[in-house]
């Protein structure tokens, strides 16, 4: 038995998005018991967990609680952008580390968390690439009303007036909120070349459903014209969809049809999660033993120095984390929608982090910019 290190598990296990803390749970849990059960690391991970059920003020509760009551520095948690920036403040006063496995708006580098998941330059920037040239560059966006909607459909108005198109509308909903009639009228009005899907749980189940239903009446809206796009939308959740999704667009760095060694490398573990959720969590929990075996007492402020010149060994591939800003690089992916799984459209491998957009390049990602006469 190697030196028990306690860690912190900080996921909701009800609530409007259940089924991503649901994978994200399993990801970091099956990680435990498979460094536990290896003989060849010296550690065991004992979990300190903490469920905020759904409730964004039990973040920041349970983190207090984990850091004031355990040996734990390091906690594997948090969904939303709200929940992780809600924690930030108790980790720099404790002096503890979050490993974040979704993906989020970007800009944002904080000294105590590891960005496992990607960011906009890994998402969004190569997402709208993808779609501009084959359906249009006239949007649509949504969002759940919390910082990964306004922040994602921030940049995404950037990036559409850089491609040439206009943002035909922008709406929000409180998350859990299930009432998308409005929605579905106003896309049926201004007709935009793709939707870009920001909702979280319920409320995109609930909107994709109803935008099936309206491809069924108007054939403009139909995938193959109409597509709604996701930077977030992982296999968990597509049993939620009972296939009204087929069709529509995702990205991540991780979809279960291409193993790990042909995303990344023959190196890389033949375990295969279900979603791209799961494998960051796992991800999280792997590297961090990595880190730890060399070094049991490890914190914040050892972990440049670990990811310096480091590659770590996880079902993403083999990535490197960033010592400036703690962000992972990792493969994109663009997956289709075929009934409960994603379909491999495009795959880009070892895309390094970029949270700021600071090496955006317009005319690298869209072209040459469309100039217009004017007198």
């Amino acid at each position: 038995m190697g030196r028990r290190i306690e860690i912190g598990i900080l996921y909701s296990r009800s609530g409007n998005y259940r089924l991503l803390s649901e994978s994200c749970r399993s990801g970091a849990m099956t990680a435990i018991a498979d460094i536990n059960a290896d003989p060849a690391i010296p550690i065991e991970f004992v979990p300190v967990e903490r469920d905020p059920q759904g409730n964004i003020d039990g973040y920041a509760t349970g983190c207090a609680d984990i850091l004031a009551n355990s040996g734990a520095r390091h906690i594997i948690g948090c969904i939303t952008s709200w929940s992780r920036k809600e924690v930030i403040p108790i980790l720099e006063r404790a002096g503890g580390t979050l490993w974040y496995a979704c993906p989020y708006e970007g800009f944002e580098a904080n000294e105590h968390v590891v960005y496992m998941h990607a960011c906009p330059n890994q998402h969004l920037v190569p997402l709208l690439a993808h779609v501009v040239p084959r359906f249009g560059a006239n949007g649509f966006l949504l969002g759940s009303n919390y910082i990964w909607g306004w922040e994602t459909n921030r940049v995404a108005r950037d990036l559409i007036a850089d491609a040439g198109g206009k943002v035909l509308g922008e709406r929000y909903l409180p998350l859990g909120e299930v009432d998308v009639s409005r929605l579905i009228a106003e896309i049926h009005a201004t007709r935009p070349d793709f939707i870009l899907n920001n909702l979280i749980g319920s409320s995109s189940y609930a909107f994709i459903a109803a935008y099936a239903e309206l491809a069924e009446r108007d054939p403009h809206f139909r995938p193959e014209r109409c597509p709604i796009l996701s930077c977030n939308l992982t296999e968990c959740e597509l049993p939620a969809l009972n296939e009204a999704g087929n069709g529509h667009l995702s990205v991540g760095p991780y979809f279960h049809d291409i193993s790990a060694a042909d995303r990344q490398g023959d190196s890389a573990p033949s375990i295969m999660p279900a979603s791209s959720f799961e494998a960051a969590a796992y991800a999280s929990v792997r590297t961090l033993a990595e880190i730890l075996a060399r070094n049991p007492g490890a914190q914040w402020p050892d972990l440049p120095q670990a990811f310096a010149g480091t590659s770590f060994r996880t079902p993403l591939g083999d990535i490197s984390i960033d010592p400036q800003t703690q962000h992972a690089t990792l493969p994109v992916q663009i997956g289709r929608i075929e009934g409960t799984a994603f379909k491999t459209v495009t795959l880009a491998k070892g895309v390094a982090p970029d949270p700021y957009l600071s090496r955006y390049d317009r005319t690298e990602t869209f072209g040459r910019p469309r100039l217009r006469v004017v007198s």
